[in-house]
């Protein structure tokens, strides 16, 4: 079996869904800014964004975005609940793009 058999189901179904693949990059943009956001705003003593919404936008398939943005402004590194959920939301969501990606959706649930 080569690489270009096994790689070929994926490159096929992200030529097929470049509207999905942008949506994920943009939801990921907002994720990271807001960590910025949030990060500039708690240095100037201002209206911090919530939580609960930060945390959201990692799991609405912002994860890579909220991991990086984490990492890249050293904001909520020190909250359980951040870095226990962020990268527990980014390794489902790469679980699940691997899954459809590769068709293997298809053996684990037979929609048709």
């Amino acid at each position: 079996m080569s690489i270009a058999t096994v790689c070929a189901p994926a490159a096929d179904w992200f030529m097929a869904n470049r509207a999905v693949i942008i949506l994920l990059i943009a939801v990921n943009i907002i994720s990271f800014t807001l960590y910025g956001i949030d990060k500039f705003k708690a240095q100037h003593e201002r209206r911090r964004i919530r939580e609960s919404t930060l945390l959201w936008s990692a799991a609405l398939f912002g994860g890579l975005g909220a991991f990086f943005g984490m990492r890249v402004f050293h904001h909520k590194t020190q909250k359980p609940k951040f870095f226990i959920l962020v990268p527990l939301f980014l390794l489902l969501q790469c679980a699940l793009i691997v899954l459809f990606a590769s068709g293997l959706y298809r053996r684990i649930l037979p929609l048709a």
